[in-house]
């Protein structure tokens, strides 16, 4: 009877061991995944064709020092760079996560004429750029402009009235110009002003997958979906662009 009930003793004791240490295991998991890493969606064609619409990326939360942060100096962070691309809460609504191009560092100087940027009087090479509408549209394509379109957002009308110095704009401290690689087809600084340092999330390392699908879809994943991913993922989704590493230039 004694054998028994040590026994009886030895295998709960092995169980709630084993428990905790899945518990363990997934704690940090959780963990790990929420403050190293995150996946994340591409929900619009904004970046194109660095990234396309419906890329499931890991976004690496470890590039970048915390700002004002001591574990900025004591790990093996870096900071935001000139051509970095970035994930970041956006400046107008921080429930939603974005992804575009670091154009202007602060103290840059930015304009754009004929859609050719220009930073601190140099025009820039960007071969990661498309542009699908041959019309040069005012604003958008020269930039900053007297003529400021309705579609500009509160915080973009605020940047232009603070920060446009002779006819370019200055990028204070603490902020980026962001810009999208598809120039033509961005909602981005121009039209919703700079990116706080304190928003940005990290910066997107790797396609673990890459599905065609709408916006809506990626968005709202609904029922509908769903439905298409378990009826066409073989044909849907871009077996190229798997495991693909995200780059900043070509």
């Amino acid at each position: 009877m004694l054998a028994k009930a040590m026994k009886n003793v030895s295998h709960s004791s092995t169980t709630r061991g084993t428990v905790a240490d899945w518990a363990f295991n997934i704690t940090v998991l959780l963990f790990a995944t929420s403050t190293i890493a995150q996946p994340f969606v591409i929900p619009s064609g904004s970046m194109e064709s660095t990234l396309m619409t419906g890329d499931h990326v890991i976004v690496d939360k470890l590039a970048y020092s915390p700002h004002g942060e001591l574990a900025g100096r004591v790990l093996p962070y870096s900071d935001v760079k000139f051509n970095d691309i970035i994930v970041f809460r956006w400046p107008v609504d921080i429930s939603q996560t974005y992804v575009k191009r670091v154009i202007g560092m602060p103290g840059d100087r930015i304009r754009i004429e004929g859609k050719e940027v220009f930073r601190n009087g140099v025009k820039l090479a960007e071969p990661y750029v498309q542009h699908i509408d041959a019309q040069r549209v005012p604003y958008r394509d020269d930039f900053p402009s007297p003529f400021v379109p309705m579609e500009v957002y509160p915080q973009g009308r605020a940047m232009l009235a603070q920060n446009i110095r002779d006819g370019e704009l200055i990028v204070p401290e603490g902020n980026y110009f962001a810009l999208g690689d598809n120039r033509d087809n961005s909602s981005d600084s121009r039209f919703w002003g700079l990116v706080p340092r304190e928003n940005i999330i990290g910066k997107p390392l790797l396609v673990y997958w890459s599905y065609q699908a709408s916006t809506e879809d990626l968005t709202s994943y609904s029922l509908d979906h769903v439905l298409d991913v378990s009826l066409h993922f073989f044909t849907k989704t871009r077996w190229d662009r798997t495991f693909k590493l995200v780059r900043a230039t070509p």
